[in-house]
Order: structure tokens, then C-alpha cells, then sequence
């Protein structure tokens, strides 16, 4: 017995490297970017609920998921980089950008970049940068994920200690195997290339220059970047709103689904 089709289409945009895609909808353009440890599978609960209003776009950035490695360094500007090149596929002139935590960080650095290209802009579980972690957060993090990785280890050794950490305390069995899974399925070099850019980027110091409607999303039970964050990055931008999601680790579009989805919907068709 073969399963069923999934509702959405997979691409892969060019040049290199490709970028693989998944989308499905039509209208005004909305990119899900997902965070350091994920891929666009991430996002497979809530692009259904996107695309009855929008045409929606999840995207394995370089180096995760389907899309391509790459040779040499990399500078975490590459990300916002490519972006252009997935409107520029789709035909999208502008589009909103949504982006959980690494892909937070790469939104905002689009919003910096490509303003001009800009209708809103979604900020899930974020940062402005490491200079928001304390020494010991900093370590911590990269304790987690690099060093296991450059002393031999897989994804795969990491993926428990990670995914708890970044869990609710009253996760479901099923998302956090969709954690594991994702965290599993890393490109072991690219995602030691992305934890280096990451740690290395410069804090986001422009956020009081953004001019689009700005939506703010946090998991309350989010220890990784906490709704405390969340409140600091809102009194920066301009008329940003915030929504806590009750419940939720770091992840909230994996462990609360729905909530995320009505969150994210609410605002954009008030915008």
C-alpha cells in the first residue's frame, strides 16, 4: 500500500546551491524559515493552514535538508542572501517572511538587506544575536551541538540531549520524535559551518528601522530564547506584537500546531 501524496510540491531553485522547496497555495507569498537544527519538514503542520490564504513557501536553506552543501566559508548573511532568489522563482516582488529562531535571525537580516522586499515580518522564538546569551548560555549551546560533532560523533548522538533542551515540559510523544527526527537528518559539516556563522554574526542593532507589520511568537516554556527576549526584541520595533503561546517549548509550530497556526493567521489577515 503506498501513501498518499503530500499536499504540497517540491522544488529545487537554482543556481547553486540549489535550494529545495516545498509550497503549496496561492496569493501573496509567505517563506518559512526554519531554525539551526531543522528543515522544511518542520513546517509540514502548518503549511496547509497558510496556504488557504497565501502561497506558502518552506525552504531547506543551504546545507539542511534537500538542499545543496556547499564548498568553503560561510557568513551567516548568506542566508538572506539566497532569499531573493526564492521570490524571484515564484514571480514575488515582496512576501512575508517567517523565521523560528536561526531562521529568525536570517528574517531579520532579509528585513536589513532587502527592506524594499518586505510586507511583514514573522519572529518565532529569537534572538538579536549572542550577545543576548550570558558566557555560560553561549558555551552551553555549543557544548550541545559542536563539540560532540567535531570529536566524531553524528547528528544522530546529539539529537536527544538537543531536543530536550529545546522541548515544553509537556511535549507529545509525536513532536518530539519529529524533533529527533529533524535533528537526524543534519549535513554534519554544513551544520558545524552554520553553529560557527551563527556565533559569529553581529547582533541585530536596526530593528527600530523596520517599517513593515511585525508579529512576535514565543513558546512560554521556551529556555532557549524566552519570553523575556521576546518582550526586549518587541520594545525595539516599532507597533511589534507579541503572542505567548501557552505551553510550548522552542518549537511551538511542532509541539502546539494549531495555536501557531491561528496565531500566525490572525495577525497576517489583519495586516
Amino acid at each position: 500500500m503506498t501513501s498518499a501524496m503530500p499536499p504540497w510540491k517540491t522544488e529545487r531553485i537554482g543556481p547553486a546551491p540549489h535550494l529545495a522547496v516545498d509550497h503549496m497555495g496561492s496569493g501573496e507569498l509567505i517563506v518559512l524559515l526554519h531554525g539551526i537544527g531543522g528543515n522544511k519538514r518542520n513546517w509540514h503542520d502548518n503549511l496547509p493552514a497558510l496556504a488557504a490564504h497565501w502561497h506558502a513557501v518552506a525552504w531547506d536553506a543551504r546545507g539542511y535538508g534537500e538542499s545543496d552543501d556547499y564548498d568553503g566559508p560561510l557568513a551567516f548573511g548568506d542566508y538572506a542572501d539566497d532569499l531573493p532568489r526564492v521570490l524571484g522563482h515564484f514571480g514575488a516582488a515582496k512576501a512575508h517572511i517567517l523565521g523560528l529562531s536561526m531562521g529568525g535571525r536570517i528574517a531579520m537580516d532579509f528585513a536589513e538587506r532587502y527592506p524594499e522586499r518586505l510586507l511583514s515580518l514573522t519572529l518565532c522564538d529569537t534572538h538579536r544575536g549572542f550577545v543576548t546569551f550570558t558566557d555560560e548560555q553561549r558555551r552551553e549551546f555549543l557544548r550541545l551541538r559542536k563539540e560532540p560533532l567535531v570529536n566524531g560523533g553524528e547528528p544522530k548522538d546529539i539529537a536527544p540531549a538537543v531536543a530536550r533542551s529545546l522541548s515544553g515540559p509537556n511535549i507529545s510523544p509525536e513532536a518530539y520524535a519529529k524533533l529527533i527526527d529533524s535533528l537526524c537528518r543534519l549535513h554534519k559539516e554544513s551544520y558545524i559551518k552554520s553553529l560557527e556563522a551563527s556565533a559569529a554574526a553581529k547582533p541585530h542593532e536596526r530593528l527600530g528601522d523596520i517599517r513593515v507589520p511585525t508579529h512576535v511568537i514565543v513558546g512560554s516554556a521556551d529556555r532557549l530564547t524566552t519570553p523575556d527576549m521576546a518582550r526586549e526584541m518587541i520594545a525595539r520595533i516599532p507597533g511589534a506584537k507579541l503572542t505567548v503561546i501557552d505551553d510550548a517549548g522552542h518549537l511551538p509550530n511542532i509541539e502546539k500546531p494549531a495555536e501557531f497556526n491561528a496565531a500566525v493567521v490572525g495577525f497576517l489577515r489583519a495586516v
